[in-house]
């Protein structure tokens, strides 16, 4: 029945994955499956944001919404070990970890949770977060279903990466288009000023650059107010 379920899962994902797809929707949705396919009590991940700081994606309950808050303000935990080390870290009994996550460890027995396993989100060298499965009983995971979980969580781990490639994809294009467009209206305010002073085109350049420097105007904003007329550069 597990090996149908994950089966299930993965067609699930791979067809938003074509497509696209919302990171922490995606998310949210991962963890429901995996509480599902797993057989454990709740599912959360913490992913780093782009200026490298751990930050709370989601979570399949609201305890464990605010034990992955935790972890992250303490910067302890299991999910913070695993996404530090890149490797996984399983514990069978919670209790036994108090000298190790004096912050956390109180905090998740009070919650109910005994056990937890954590999988690193990595690709290669390259760690981007890490998603914790929490059980309300002592004991670790069995090999299928370590297996199973970073499985998952590499697939989750896939589609982090995808959408932030195409975040910045779509960034770098804007980002070209916008210097295109303002090297177009300063060629045109060159060729205006250089036409209304009398001066060729690299004298009006300088003085149309002197200008904006005095005055702490934007060479692309001089540029269109010299084009529209609203800005002159005479006398």
């Amino acid at each position: 029945m597990r090996e149908e379920r994950l089966a299930r899962a993965f067609v699930e994902f791979s067809d938003q994955l074509v497509s696209d797809h919302d990171v922490t929707e995606f998310l949210t949705l991962l963890c429901q499956r995996f509480v599902k396919v797993m057989e454990i009590s709740a599912a959360g991940a913490v992913v780093r944001d782009r200026r490298g700081r751990l930050q709370v994606a989601t979570a399949s309950t609201a305890n464990v919404a605010a034990l992955e808050r935790l972890q992250v303000q303490r910067q302890q935990g299991p999910c913070v070990d695993a996404y530090r080390s890149g490797r996984q870290v399983a514990v069978a009994d919670l209790r036994r970890m108090r000298a190790r996550w004096p912050g956390f460890v109180p905090q998740a027995l009070e919650a109910g949770i005994v056990a937890v396993c954590a999988f690193p989100m990595r690709l290669r060298a390259d760690r981007i977060g890490a998603l914790d499965v929490f059980l309300d009983d002592p004991g670790e995971l069995d090999e299928a279903a370590t297996q199973a979980g970073q499985m998952l969580t590499d697939l989750a781990t896939i589609a982090i990466l995808q959408a932030r490639a195409t975040q910045d994809a779509t960034r770098r294009a804007a980002q070209l288009q916008h210097a295109l467009e303002s090297r177009v209206v300063v060629e045109q305010a060159k060729g205006v000023l250089a036409e209304r002073l009398g001066v060729d085109p690299d004298a009006a350049f300088m003085r149309l650059r002197r200008y904006g420097r005095v005055r702490g105007l934007l060479l692309t904003d001089l540029s269109r107010q010299v084009v529209d007329g609203s800005i002159t550069l005479e006398g």
